[in-house]
């Protein structure tokens, strides 16, 4: 209260930061007359003069209100829009790192120009990051055209671009692209063996566009770039057909095998589905008899049950997934989009392509990974803009340091909000919808009808088409053609049902969108200037007779069939209707049966309705309910925020190694010769081998120096004559036998180097190093997930499992890095040097002796070679016994590895072909 009575006085920090702003907003506009009384080529100009007084020493702070005037008035000039005053105050959020919140239909897209200007100017790269390729195309061609005017390079980076076109566009002044693109290039950059190869060029400053999309919705999964596994296709399928025979417990502890948890997103087995599960599987030959489920050797087998009964009951197809041209595609769960390329880890999505019965594609395993809180937190600069931030600013605050400011609208907000209407059951909800969309349908009302998942969205398209509805279906099956269904979307009696927010990004205007007709025919070269305003004011006019129609009916109508578990969601929905203070109303249509009233609350609320005696058709609507509702969003919204911090907490001890890593990686491919750093990686392996046999300050009875002798030999091919030294000279001490040991490892090394020359050399031990680097990382993440999966497991213990996992991945950490000096040194001290004389004359002996296992292995199945045995070696290899066929076979492939191919070119593995004649 005492709060309240504060922030009435002096005003909420929104309030004062918004006054703050429009003391500045008041210097821009000041300039505006001389700024518009400057010619083209002046107004082009000044992007060169504030380059200069930057080069000079002045900050873009300094140069914020003439900046922004400049580009208020380029905008007006080439765009045919000019900011408004709102839309400066959001400019100056988004230089100041903050978070911009503006209502849909501000116009974000156009106030974003303002702060990119500003921060291109010192040419060290801007990224404004959008949520999919259109949005990032559309953009940077719309605002391009400004930019380029103004004097700046544009350009946008897109999925399956090739390397030298995204290089160039990381180039530009600006660059627009997507959220997943940049972070993919970012891990890319970080696995290229050539400083060349690489696509970025730091990073200084991003504006995120859909801020709350990028950072909040999507941060519950990191970016993997993975590579394949072990090949477990035919368990896959076997495990498939195990869950149709298990029995679903109706309650957690009810009767039956196993219990989804929707809540928690997980499946667990029973007592007796345990036992149920291993008669099975004992049945099918995948365990042996009385074995146990859990024994070591069966904890793949529990890996896949587990991933398959989960693919069975949580994973459903429409909703999380759709099946297209035989591949599972994610759907986005809160955007409705398609997610080509995106997997699930663990196996799921294996499991959901065997449900399913398509071609179940190989394992991955995790080459590189990084979430999206830990990459855009690497940015000198970041901030972002949204039309629903407010919700969610405590978590952008405390995770990324971004604060929240609301910018105010620049007409007053005037769409009527209803009150939700619940209903008892799923078919009375959608009948009073249908009833809904078909009276505005008459009166010339546009309605967008929003959904939760695919298949509620056909559900709804099937309903309206017997009641004889035209309508637009806009889900992730519709992709393409999304732009346009939503700019349609505002035209009289138009009805658009759209998954969650399918469409973002576009603006649906009353009486329709006119912008590109109106583009084609500013672009059509047929056309003189004065036909081409003919025709526009032609189409203007049309669309203002359009739009006068709709305002009469009551501007567009928003219809909710479910409320998402998150309010933001709920409120994008809400927000497309009302922009620009156009009229529009909004309501949500609900049911007991809905997910998120039977999962969080539904008791309370049937047992309300029991109270009450509802009929059937009847929908119950109090502001207590619609408060109960709110508050079992603010619980899975709670829940959710906990899943984003533990992931960032666990990914932060990862993103500590990850810097390092990376760091040294770059560190190898900017040096222009690593050889120092490789006799120091050298050195100080020999000299921690040579303290673990012979101690620091310890007397020579302690020292093993027949062991360090023979590990030295065995090892490396290293002789050091310790024990000689020792009788020849009573004064010799350890660090004299050191110091022979360094001088005899750098005579070898020396050796190999002065045979093919230093430079041929230290550039083999750079490829060498890189590549010993990421092999062994990427065994590192993998344990390290490994660990984070049982590492709950210690607090039965009394251990606190976040500590624990720090201390468990900071050992595994050192144990890393002496891997990695280990294996560079064991391969550069062991590798052979040859000339190429040598080399050549060993090329043609390998391939006499594949030749001569090749005729064996044709021999060995009965065939005849082209060349036969001569007559005079004896018999053919027909003609010998078993057992001298057997050894003389041996003796042929004694050469070849099990896993090498065959020599006989059937394509097989050796173990799998002629291997299994040894």
């Amino acid at each position: 209260m005492f709060d309240e009575l504060l922030t009435k006085i002096f005003g909420s920090r929104n309030d004062r930061l918004i006054k703050q702003y429009q003391r500045k907003v008041a210097q821009i506009n000041k300039l505006e007359p001389a700024i518009q009384a400057l010619s083209d080529a002046e107004l082009q100009g000044k992007t060169q003069e504030f380059r200069d007084r930057i080069a000079k020493g002045a900050t873009t702070d300094e140069l914020l209100p003439e900046a922004f005037a400049v580009m208020r008035e380029a905008s007006r000039r080439v765009l045919g829009m000019r900011h408004f005053d709102v839309q400066l105050i959001g400019g100056m959020v988004l230089n100041d790192g903050k978070i911009a919140e503006m209502r849909t239909g501000e116009g974000k897209t156009l106030t974003a120009t303002l702060a990119v200007y500003l921060n291109a100017l010192p040419g060290k790269g801007c990224h404004v990051v959008t949520v999919n390729d259109y949005l990032a195309s559309r953009d940077a061609d719309w605002m391009g055209r400004v930019y380029n005017w103004l004097g700046l390079t544009v350009g946008k980076i897109l999925s399956q671009q090739d390397t030298e076109t995204k290089r160039a566009a990381y180039a530009c002044d600006i660059t627009y692209g997507t959220n997943n693109e940049f972070g993919f290039d970012y891990l890319r950059d970080n696995m290229e063996y050539d400083i060349k190869g690489r696509r970025q060029r730091g990073l200084y400053y991003a504006i995120v566009d859909e801020v709350d999309s990028i950072l909040i919705d999507e941060a519950r999964t990191p970016l993997i770039i993975s590579g394949p596994a072990d090949d477990n296709t035919d368990l896959y399928i076997k495990i498939n057909e195990i869950p149709p025979l298990l029995t679903r417990q109706t309650e957690e502890k009810g009767a039956g095998d196993y219990w989804v948890d929707e809540k928690a997103h997980q499946v667990y087995i029973s007592e007796a589905g345990h036992e149920k599960l291993e008669k099975i599987l004992a049945e099918r030959g995948l365990v042996g008899p009385g074995e146990s489920l859990y024994s070591p050797k069966n904890i793949i087998l529990m890996h896949h049950l587990m991933a398959s009964l989960k693919a069975h009951t949580l994973f459903h197809r429409d909703q999380q997934y759709v099946v297209q041209n035989g591949e599972i595609v994610i759907v986005d769960e809160f955007t409705g989009r398609l997610m080509p390329g995106r997997r699930w880890s663990e196996g799921i999505h294996q499991a959901v392509e065997a449900k399913e019965g398509v071609r179940i594609q190989q394992e991955n395993q995790t080459m590189a990974s990084i979430t999206f809180q830990n990459y855009f937190r690497m940015y000198e600069k970041l901030s972002g803009m949204t039309g629903t931030a407010d919700t969610e600013a405590y978590e952008f605050q405390d995770i990324y340091g971004l604060e929240t400011v609301v910018i105010p609208t620049h007409r007053k907000m005037i769409r009527i909000d209803e009150q939700d209407k619940v209903y008892r059951t799923v078919q009375e909800k959608y009948n009073a919808i249908v009833k809904d969309v078909k009276a505005c349908h008459e009166k010339g009302q546009p309605v967008l009808l929003g959904t939760t998942s695919i298949e509620n969205s056909e559900l709804l398209s099937n309903l309206l088409t017997k009641e004889g509805i035209p309508h637009n279906v806009l889900n992730a099956k519709q992709h393409e053609k999304e732009a346009q269904i939503v700019l349609e979307a505002g035209r009289p009696g138009m009805v658009t049902i759209a998954t969650n927010m399918a469409g973002r990004g576009t603006d649906i205007v009353l009486g329709g969108g006119i912008n590109k007709a109106v583009d084609e025919i500013e672009l059509d070269e047929s056309l003189t200037p004065e036909q081409k305003a003919e025709k526009v004011a032609k189409v203007k006019a049309e669309w203002q007779v359009l739009h006068d129609e709709v305002v009469k009916a009551g501007g567009l109508r928003i219809i909710g069939s479910e409320r998402h578990e998150s309010r933001r969601i709920d409120n994008q929905l809400r927000g497309r209707a009302g922009r620009q203070g156009d009229p529009g109303s909004s309501c949500f249509y609900l049911s007991m049966e809905d997910q998120l009233l039977r999962i969080f609350g539904g008791d309370r609320m049937r047992a309300i309705a029991d109270r009450l005696k509802l009929e059937p058709g009847v929908a119950i609507e109090s502001k207590m309910l619609t408060r109960m509702i709110e508050s079992a969003q603010r619980k899975v919204e709670g829940r959710n925020y906990d899943i984003r911090k533990q992931l960032l907490e666990f990914d932060d001890v990862q993103n500590d190694q990850r810097h390092e890593i990376y760091g040294l990686r770059n560190e190898i491919l900017e040096s222009a010769d690593s050889s120092e750093m490789v006799k120091n990686l050298r050195e100080g392996y020999f000299q921690d081998l040579f303290r673990s046999y012979v101690p620091a300050d310890t007397v020579e009875e302690q020292w093993d120096l027949n062991g360090l002798s023979e590990k030295l030999k065995n090892e490396f091919g290293i002789e050091v004559p310790f024990r000689k030294m020792l009788d020849e000279n009573e004064q010799t001490t350890d660090e004299d036998l050191l110091t022979a040991l360094l001088a005899r490892v750098n005579e070898i090394y020396e050796a190999k180097e002065k045979l093919v020359g230093h430079e041929a050399f230290a550039s083999f031990t750079r490829s060498v190093l890189l590549q010993v680097i990421d092999q062994l990382w990427r065994q590192h993440i993998a344990a390290l997930d490994a660990l984070r999966q049982g590492i709950y497991l210690r607090g039965y213990a009394q251990k606190q499992p976040k500590q624990e996992y720090k201390r468990e991945a900071f050992s595994m950490f050192e144990r890393l890095l002496d891997s990695i000096r280990e294996t560079l040194v064991s391969v550069v001290m062991r590798v052979e040097i040859k000339l190429p004389e040598e080399a050549q004359a060993a090329a043609d002996a390998n391939i006499e002796q594949g030749e001569a296992r090749a005729d064996a292995a044709r021999l060995a199945d009965g065939g005849s070679t082209a060349d036969p045995m001569p007559q005079d070696e004896g018999s053919s290899l027909d003609l010998l016994s078993d057992e001298e066929k057997e050894a003389r076979l041996r003796e042929l492939f004694r050469h070849v590895g099990r896993n090498d191919p065959c020599p006989c070119g059937s394509g097989k593995k050796f173990k799998d072909c002629h291997g299994r004649l040894q």
